[in-house]
């Protein structure tokens, strides 16, 4: 099918696509990528069945959902979400962009998105976007390569608060973008090179131009032992940012399990302990003093999927642990799980189940009230990325949890990888893709609120510069 797809890309897309950029034009509307990894028949030569799918597939748009962060930022300033996604051209095209674009709060409306970085052919969303805003509003736009096969670039807005217009800082090596701007102190880009296996780096900027890796690429080394993946997060009423990470076994990324947690609060000059030890880097055994859950003891995987605070500025980790990676009922129960630091020790707290390892979500808190929005409900393409959208509500900090209420229902297609932006405002406070799971499909973009109970849709094809979101549908009733 992705051949036939690229041929008919070859055959009906117009020449200009590929032979020149479509760097900073403005696009007719909001259309997401469709991706799947193709590794099905290795899967099935491992004993998988095949009935279920590839390990992902999907829409891909705002995936993954902890491999880059921030994917939107609220400016205060001028009452907008900032946000940036992979987007692709056509409806039967899987060409990815780099888009950025933003939600007007004040109006109610978004513009034609804007195209920071055309990959000239690459369909892959592992190149999504990640974005920040400077202390003088300038966004930056931080595209993710692919180990070291592409190159990722930083690019910045060339006026404030806008998004009309992009600039290349760097082009070179990093893959899986976290960049946070710690006010008065700079950036914080914290990211993966394939040294040996994918293992995690820092580096930091006053001013988002000079990095203290170049132009020697000398970047400082957190962890390196058999591979991670990790979600960061910046505390900014301490200044401190986080990261939670797992790790692959033997370099095997389908063994990935365990959860490690470590943090900086004086912009990356030591790393300590959540309880202040500080450690020695880079941390290169499976057993040191960052970890927190030892998954693979109980024979359980780890997808790790969001790093917040609570209200004493304790860490909360969500993942989801399962059997194993091949997707099918063999490998349930798929958990989704709350890691919570106490100020005393960590604690584990089951949230609910659902059918998918990449089922992924975000966490919001607000005091004692915290909420999940994620796919965690049947949907239909079961056993597959994605499902139907719940919002699930804690009352007492994470000790116990329900079904508040089914965001979405009925949906044609599975939606997945609901992310948050940085400092989420109404009405955009949750947002994501969907697309058929099984087979190449057209992607589109929601939103929703932080009640779950209203769900917009970006528009696919826009005839004017402007447009307001479209209202779906109230959301299903509580159950």
């Amino acid at each position: 099918m992705r051949l036939l797809v690229f041929v008919f890309m070859l055959l009906f897309i117009p020449d200009s696509l590929y032979s020149q950029s479509l760097n900073n034009s403005r696009f007719l509307g909001y259309r997401g990528i469709w991706f799947t990894l193709g590794q099905t028949e290795r899967m099935i030569a491992d004993g998988y069945s095949g009935l279920y799918g590839d390990k992902y597939s999907g829409g891909l748009s705002f995936a993954w959902s902890h491999t880059v962060a921030p994917m939107a930022v609220y400016a205060p300033e001028v009452d907008k979400t900032f946000f940036v996604y992979g987007g692709t051209t056509e409806p039967d095209a899987t060409y990815l962009l780099a888009m950025a674009s933003y939600y007007d709060h004040a109006n109610h409306r978004v513009p034609r998105p804007t195209i920071v970085r055309d990959q000239i052919g690459v369909d892959d969303p592992h190149d999504n976007p990640s974005i920040t805003i400077d202390d003088e509003g300038y966004i930056y736009v931080f595209v993710a390569g692919r180990g070291r096969r592409r190159p990722g670039q930083i690019f910045r807005a060339t006026e404030p608060y806008s998004v009309d217009e992009f600039e290349e800082i760097i082009s070179r090596e990093q893959t899986y973008s976290h960049i946070w701007h710690v006010p008065g102190k700079g950036f914080m880009h914290l990211l993966t090179l394939y040294t040996a296996g994918r293992e995690l780096y820092w580096e930091t900027s006053r001013n988002g131009t000079d990095w203290t890796s170049e132009p020697a690429n000398d970047l400082q080394k957190l962890a390196g032992f058999g591979g991670h993946y990790q979600v960061t997060r910046l505390d900014e009423d301490r200044q401190r940012v986080g990261s939670a990470f797992n790790y692959h076994p033997g370099g095997n990324v389908d063994l990935r399990t365990n959860i490690y947690y470590a943090e900086t609060a004086d912009f990356g000059e030591t790393w300590t302990t959540i309880d202040g030890k500080e450690l020695a880097l880079p941390l290169d055994n499976r057993d040191n003093p960052a970890m927190v859950v030892d998954y693979e003891a109980m024979g359980r995987n780890a997808y790790i999927t969001k790093l917040l605070f609570d209200k004493d500025g304790n860490p909360v980790i969500l993942v989801v642990t399962s059997g194993g990676y091949m997707p099918g009922p063999e490998n349930d129960p798929r958990r989704w799980e709350i890691i919570h630091w106490t100020g005393k020790e960590w604690v584990k707290k089951e949230v609910t189940t659902s059918d998918h390892n990449y089922d992924m979500g975000s966490l919001y808190i607000d005091g004692d009230r915290w909420t999940i929005i994620g796919p965690t409900l049947k949907g239909p393409q079961s056993y597959h990325t994605g499902g139907e959208i719940g919002l699930w509500l804690s009352t007492d900090s994470g000790e116990t949890w329900k079904l508040e209420r089914p965001v979405t229902g009925n949906s044609p297609m599975n939606h997945s990888y609901v992310r948050r932006p940085h400092n989420p405002v109404d009405p955009f406070f949750a947002m994501w893709a969907d697309a058929n799971s099984m087979e190449f499909s057209i992607s589109r973009l929601f939103f929703t609120n932080s009640t779950g109970e209203s769900v917009y849709m970006l528009p696919y094809t826009m005839k004017s510069d402007y447009e307001e979101p479209l209202l779906i549908a109230p959301s299903p009733p509580v159950p």
